[in-house]
């Protein structure tokens, strides 16, 4: 449950920093970043695999690169039912969806390094 909880956490870090370097992504606050990613994570879980499974024939004819826009629309969606959270034009979506996968990794793997358990990776290290 921890992990969990932490993932959230990184998760709604890594929302906010693409807020604050991709221009057209606006987060109000932090408390916005968490119900957002909560968003995020109930349509990538929901509408996220019936779009792929619908756009594979292009996904797969441009070798996943449309997933990139599959992604985009699904933040864009996302934005669209969270106050709080907004996403103004189609490639500060593309953008964003990018480098919110970019850091939500780093963080998750400067977190949770891997091979150890995650609560003796980066406190431990210090």
């Amino acid at each position: 449950m921890l992990h969990l909880i932490v993932s959230w956490f990184l998760s709604a870090v890594a929302l906010w920093l693409v807020a604050q370097i991709v221009p057209g992504i606006k987060v109000r606050d932090f408390g916005a970043a968490l119900v957002a990613t909560i968003v995020i994570a109930i349509v990538n879980a929901t509408i996220g695999p019936v779009l792929k499974f619908l756009t594979f024939p292009l996904t797969f004819l441009t070798l996943g690169l449309f997933l990139l826009v599959v992604n985009a629309f699904l933040l864009k969606l996302a934005s669209l039912v969270t106050p709080g959270f907004a996403v103004y034009g189609f490639w500060s979506a593309v953008a964003g969806s990018l480098v919110l996968t970019i850091l939500t990794a780093i963080l998750r793997h400067i977190v949770f390094l891997p091979g150890r358990e995650w609560t003796h990776s980066l406190w431990n290290t210090l």
